[in-house]
């Protein structure tokens, strides 16, 4: 380690061969496939939450087979929360009824396991470090280091100590600056870093607008009995509309425990539409409600998910860096997966800078492999469900008939923050909902549930680049939607003597970056807050 100046700051600066940024299943999986294959690399893994794990959020019904290639000694071992699949179920949902629905062939889910996304990260974690990877959690990277040609050279960390004014404090201490051969962006959806590097090189041109789903999760106890450990059943339809993408997951556990999540897509026309809200109606579905009844949660969480697909993969290439997983948009969303596309992606990465030692190559070597013609062939189903539920549906049965070989490819140009409509030209559907009595009563009962923790003396992490919009334009034109989409109640709007004002609550703020994608005027810019905030979703 050795000192040097940035601007007027010094900072301490690290060297290593191949730096990665986020310890996810992506990530760490590239880590553990260089140490295989180059054990005299320098490798290290950033990652923002306090320990590895602590930020991962998925369903998760994961393909075994990339985890097998990688570690498979994982059975032997595998994390406390490993169940495998035994059964599948697909519903449509009505107000009052349930009726099945033939299950996709995407669904299919024998030989695939149930996990804890975050126990799984811990566990490829240990594995990595045996292998000698250096990981760093509580280290959030803020922004890319460039070369003197722009090539990327590493990452900054964020700085720990500023005051809410972003000034240092006493405990003041200037992030250090990791410098890499090739650095490696694993962060998941919507990364901050991933966001700056895809707009510094333009790596979106071309591409459609990703587009994204925000997922709500719980992990309930039951009393025994209602539990069939490995049951995996999933509905679309009620508490949504025919015009809103989404649906529902149920994923039995073993010892009386159930995951219970919903997912509903933003690219949503309805300015007061409420994702969390949506979720609590789910819960209470006739044919829901029962199961949970005299339950408790035990956790909670949400989380973006890119769902955009083979349409909007941007460039995974840029000088001196690349992008894997989810950073670029790798889930299957037929499947309702991306763990197994994750790992794939992480391992190709380090086999490709392996035997090449440099990015140049990755992007085209990635759309011909497995993972990315597993994307093409699925190309359409997303983008069938932005003309509404049935087309959807209809266009999904055809895609499977097929088996993704229509000869043409479905597309959208508009991002999600632009589809939402203006109040006044709007005339919202009648959903039908009802009086709730499950828990969590609010949202932030919610975020109790979720564990977060910020440093409240520490500055708001969620920039709002014109805080006048919110208080004039967006009051008349939406009526301040992030104060629904938002599932964490990060966003408020506030009277008092000099009217109305945005109030942001950073400390509720569970990472999931929907204020990122769905703002209408997107003015809001989420930001890595200090190294080691954020939620704790060990179990989810």
């Amino acid at each position: 380690m050795n000192s040097a100046a940035a601007g007027e700051v010094e900072r301490d600066v690290m060297e290593y061969d191949v730096a990665i940024v986020g310890a996810g299943p992506a990530g760490l999986a590239c880590a553990i496939r260089l140490k295989q294959l180059k054990p005299e690399l320098n490798v290290c893994v950033l990652e923002k939450a306090a320990t590895v794990g602590a930020h991962a959020l998925s369903g998760a019904v994961i393909e075994p087979g990339p985890l097998d290639a990688l570690a498979p000694e994982w059975r032997q071992s595998p994390p406390s929360i490993c169940v495998p699949a035994a059964q599948d179920e697909m519903h449509l949902l009505t107000r009052a009824g349930r009726f099945r629905l033939p299950l996709p062939p995407q669904l299919h889910n024998r030989g695939n396991f149930i996990v804890s996304l975050g126990l799984l990260a811990a566990w490829l974690a240990q594995k990595a470090e045996s292998l000698g990877v250096d990981i760093f959690p509580g280290f959030a990277a803020a922004e890319p280091v460039l070369g003197p040609h722009g090539a990327v050279h590493g990452v900054r960390l964020g700085d720990v100590g500023l005051d809410k004014t972003g000034k240092p404090g006493s405990n003041y201490t200037p992030g250090a600056e990791i410098h890499a051969g090739t650095t490696i962006v694993a962060e998941g959806s919507r990364g901050s870093l991933a966001k700056q590097l895809i707009r510094r090189f333009g790596l979106d041109a071309g591409c459609a607008p990703q587009t994204y789903g925000l997922g709500l999760k719980e992990l309930w106890q039951l009393p025994e009995g209602r539990v069939r450990p490995g049951l995996i059943q999933h509905t679309v339809g009620w508490p949504l509309d025919g015009r809103t993408y989404g649906g529902s997951f149920i994923y039995h556990l073993s010892e009386n425990r159930v995951y219970v999540g919903f997912v509903a897509g933003l690219d949503y026309e309805d300015p007061g539409f409420s994702p969390f809200e949506a979720f609590q109606q789910f819960k209470h579905h006739p044919s829901v409600k029962p199961l949970l009844e005299g339950g408790e949660i035990l956790a909670a969480g949400a989380r973006t998910i890119a769902a955009g697909g083979w349409q909007s993969i941007p460039r995974l290439e840029m000088p001196g860096a690349l992008l894997i997983g989810d950073a670029a948009g790798g889930v299957n969303v037929p499947k309702i997966k991306g763990v197994h596309q994750a790992i794939r992606s992480g391992m190709l990465a380090a086999e490709h800078l392996a035997a090449s030692g440099s990015p140049a190559g990755f992007d085209a070597l990635w759309r011909a492999s497995p993972g990315g013609q597993e994307l093409r062939a699925v190309r359409n189903f997303k983008p069938g469900f932005k003309r509404g539920l049935w087309f959807g549906l209809a266009n999904a049965g055809l895609e499977a008939l097929t088996g993704g070989r229509t000869p043409w490819t479905l597309t959208h140009k508009t991002p999600d923050h632009e589809r939402l409509r203006r109040i006044d030209s709007y005339t919202p559907p009648e959903r039908h909902w009802v009086e709730r009595s499950l828990p969590p009563r609010d949202r932030l009962a919610s975020v109790f549930f979720a564990s977060t923790s910020h440093d409240e003396q520490q500055p708001a992490h969620l920039k709002v680049h014109d805080p006048s919009i919110c208080t004039d334009r967006c009051m008349r034109e939406f009526g301040n939607p992030c104060q629904r989409f938002c599932p964490a109640g990060v966003y408020e709007m506030v009277q008092d003597q000099g009217g109305w004002r945005l109030q942001i609550n950073a400390a509720n703020c569970v990472h999931c970056k929907a204020c990122d994608i769905k703002d209408p005027y997107a003015i809001i810019d989420w930001t890595p807050p200090e190294g080691g905030s954020g939620p704790n979703y060990q179990s989810l």
